[in-house]
């Protein structure tokens, strides 16, 4: 026992001494020196199911526990007659000009059919809380005796959280992770001398929980509302059982699972829900039993604690190093590097520190590998994590740039498989779609619809509210990254599969589509530019949302269409239908330019509300979309330019992030880089402890509150600043900000499947090595600053002084590359 004890303070030892290495291990790891004062400061570990995020108490360790697809609620019909009867009246009010009477309209008609208080369309839900008591002996007293070398930390290479701290004369190490392999959560809990380890862990939740103990395990069942009274809500079951070496214990439901006396022990949790959906591993009815099975192989008495360290603690670093692994990236590291996080952030306000991005970048690769994945559902506003029975947002998939924005650095970053549930969702969300294409629009509505918003149980409908919920191109956003998807991978079997989830949206939109009186042009009607609003000629005072045909929705359309018509053509099938979106493509509107400069939002130049508004939606096209390029379209990427200065480099976190992406697009990586350091500013006011927008402690994004999109979207660019593909080249450092002079990364992908190395120096790429995962054709742009490339190819070197150009690769075959 002895033996077993001090290695583990061993590892612990090493593991902090690694913490103060000026090392690139500085940027895979978030790092603290005392316990968490708010839940935004704890740290999020996860397998895509299951997540937890502890707070290293001393006396009292909070441990919030999160499973996935806990939601209140239910599958619900929101079908509204009176939407479509009325849909005439809108649109003949909109092509009036009278946009004020068209919303007023749509604000008595076009919503969703709902229950009075009802609550069916249900909101995600934390899954409890888990407490830890601590006694220390007698002779010790916490609140006068200094806590020598407290850390806690997350490696973020490993998905392992850890506490450590000594006191008085006695080493205590805790060890947290959500295993992988076998799809359960993990407390390990030392202490360095023998009988110095006594606690009490319980589990508890705000409401609709029921404590109880069977045999050895202590249990919490619940179900939550359903939002119609007589039928069940969604339950779920958290399942807890004690290992330990050496001590007393003992199971109740008042006090939890107890341990007095010992030295070492393992807090193990199981938890599982009623949720059951097509192309999901959930368990449905058999939860409980599912929950109850995943606790017996630790219990089995072949097994021990180092059995249980050795098996899962192993194999669950090497599957998330699998994933983890297929990327890395390195900055100039500069002093600061080795702050403790918290304090880093603050630094970071006041002086350089390129390497901070390499870390943000790799945090946020490593919350998708734990908020998703094959099997689970797409990450949801919060990714996984929640602190609380009433999600802000109901932490559901906001479709007009959240999930999506969740989704942005998956492909680059080689984590191509986490796309599966967000497919799967798409595919589940069809019947409901066609259903409110019908209802809202009218009989002659075809293809499926998704508006603004969605969730576990498909809802489709438009939001309550027109001004916000009644954008339609939800579904349109998301096509497009199916398609990125298939971009990425050269996957002809998953087109396959993609294909009619792809033509059904279009199908929607060209039956649908009308044409505006003023040009013909061809036009979505009624609609929204997401969340703005503007004031109509005439009127100063009334915010009015509603409009047709806004810019965001003609470059959805055109994006669309193209792939559609893409899509068919690698498919070989139906040509006529090709040929009638060749046709509405030529009649949607071009993109404007007011005559102020900036690229117009809506079919007329309308006056903004809020001319900083945080939705930068017309711009969809430069970024996320590949409709505006400095290159290809050099008056509409100037207009975006004006357009962003206009609205200016505030906004909430995602939006923040979100444009640093926009100027990555435009090729400015200083004014990038700005807006990386605005993404993270302190989110928490030291002096009054509010929250405004930037980066909490634990390097979560603020909106404010918490919302996980600005972590993905910061992370996408920071992968935009250094490569890009969605031009049909490759870019190499398209966007590299002056202070990132040297640096590398490995294993970045590209459209058309193929992996980038890439090292440069003084601000100029130096060498390159393409690997293809697919045979194909590769063309890669000389770099700025670059005079000819060098080309190793079959042992014979090439040299290239184009602009561009081709390498045609086999599966599997790599070319090294050096820049002169």
């Amino acid at each position: 026992m002895k033996t077993l004890a001090t290695l583990f303070l061993l590892a612990a030892s090493l593991l902090l001494r690694a913490a103060d290495a000026p090392a690139d291990s500085c940027n895979h790891q978030l790092y603290y020196t005392s316990p968490a004062a708010i839940w935004e400061e704890t740290l999020p570990l996860g397998n895509g199911r299951l997540g937890m995020m502890p707070d290293g108490g001393i006396l009292r360790e909070h441990i919030v526990l999160n499973e996935i697809s806990l939601w209140s609620g239910m599958e619900a019909d929101y079908s509204n007659p009176d939407a479509s009867k009325s849909l005439p009246a809108i649109r003949q009010l909109l092509f009036e000009g009278k946009n004020r009477e068209a919303q007023e309209l749509m604000y008595s008609s076009f919503v969703p059919k709902k229950q009075e208080t009802d609550g069916r369309y249900g909101t995600y839900q934390v899954l409890g809380d888990l407490d830890i008591d601590f006694t220390y002996n007698s002779s010790l007293s916490i609140l006068n005796s200094p806590l020598n070398n407290y850390r806690r930390w997350l490696n973020l290479r490993d998905a392992v959280a850890y506490t450590a701290f000594r006191l008085e004369d006695v080493d205590y190490r805790r060890e947290y992770f959500v295993s992988r392999d076998r799809d359960v959560m993990l407390i390990h809990l030392v202490a360095g001398h023998e009988g110095t380890l006594n606690f009490s862990a319980r589990l508890s939740r705000a409401e609709h929980s029921l404590v109880t103990v069977q045999g050895n395990t202590l249990l919490m069942d619940g179900m939550l509302e359903s939002g119609k009274p007589g039928l069940d809500g969604m339950k779920y079951r958290v399942a807890m059982q004690l290992v330990q070496n050496g001590g007393e214990s003992s199971v109740s439901p008042e006090n939890g699972i107890c341990l007095k006396n010992g030295q070492e022990a393992w807090l193990i949790l199981s938890a599982a829900t009623s949720y059951a959906a097509a192309g999901t591993d959930f368990p449905g009815e058999r939860y409980a039993e599912v929950c109850d099975s995943l606790l017996r192989p630790f219990t089995a008495p072949a097994n021990s604690p180092c059995a249980i360290l050795h098996s899962s603690l192993s194999n669950h670093v090497t599957a998330h190093r699998s994933l983890y692994d297929r990327v890395s990236l390195t900055l100039p590291a500069t002093p600061d590097d080795t702050l403790p996080t918290n304090e880093r952030i603050l630094r970071f306000t006041q002086q350089e520190s390129p390497a901070l991005a390499a870390l943000y970048y790799n945090y946020g690769r490593y919350l998708l590998i734990s908020s998703t994945r094959p099997g689970s559902l797409p990450p949801n506003l919060q990714g996984l994590w929640a602190n609380g029975v009433s999600t802000p947002w109901n932490g559901d998939y906001h479709t007009n740039i959240n999930i999506q924005m969740n989704h942005w650095p998956l492909e680059q970053a080689g984590l191509s498989e986490l796309y599966q549930p967000l497919t799967t969702l798409m595919e589940r969300l069809i019947p409901s779609g066609e259903a409110s294409a019908r209802t809202f629009y009218g009989d002659e509505a075809d293809g499926w619809v998704l508006h603004m918003m969605t969730n576990v149980w498909n809802y489709t409908a438009p939001g309550e509210h027109p001004s916000w919920g009644a954008t339609n191109t939800g579904g349109a956003w998301l096509c497009a990254h199916l398609w990125e998807h298939y971009l990425y991978t050269q996957d002809k079997d998953y087109l396959r599969r993609i294909y009619p989830v792809l033509k059904g949206a279009a199908r929607f939109f060209s039956s649908t589509t009308v044409q505006e009186p003023s040009h013909g042009w061809l036009v979505t009607a009624p609609t929204s530019s997401p969340e703005n609003s503007f004031y109509v000629p005439g009127d100063s005072v009334t915010p009015v949302s509603i409009c047709m045909g806004p810019t965001m929705d003609v470059q959805l359309l055109t994006e669309l269409y193209t792939n559609v018509i893409a899509a068919a053509r690698l498919l070989d099938c139906d040509a006529d239908y090709v040929a009638k979106l060749e046709v509405d493509l030529k009649r949607f509107p071009p993109m404007q330019i007011s005559k102020e400069g900036y690229l117009q939002e809506w079919l007329e130049d309308y006056k903004e509300v809020d001319v900083h508004h945080r939705h930068v939606s017309h711009l969809y096209g430069l970024h996320p979309g590949n409709l505006i390029s400095p290159e290809s379209t050099p008056e509409l990427a100037e207009a975006c330019r004006m357009t962003l200065n206009r609205r200016g480099d505030e906004g909430t976190g995602w939006s923040r992030a979100w444009k640093i992406n926009f100027w990555a697009r435009l090729g400015d990586g200083n004014r990038a880089w700005k807006l990386f350091k605005s993404l993270l500013h302190p989110a928490v006011d030291a002096a009054t402890g509010g929250h405004g927008s930037g980066t909490f402690p634990n390097l979560f994004c603020s909106h404010p509150p918490f919302q996980i999109d600005g972590n993905y979207g910061g992370a996408a660019g920071v992968g935009e600043m250094l490569l890009q593909s969605h031009e049909g080249f490759i870019h190499l450092l398209p966007a590299l900000p002056d202070s990132w002079t040297a640096g590398n990364f490995r294993g970045m992908r590209v459209r058309g499947g193929a992996s980038i190395d890439l090292d440069w120096k003084d601000g100029r790429a130096t060498r390159a090595v393409v690997t293809a995962l697919v045979p194909g054709k590769f063309i890669l742009k000389m770099p700025t600053g670059a005079v000819r490339a060098q080309v190793k190819i079959g042992g014979r070197t090439h040299t290239y002084k184009e602009p561009a150009f081709p390498l045609d690769l086999n599966k599997g075959e790599a070319v090294t590359i050096h820049f002169l």
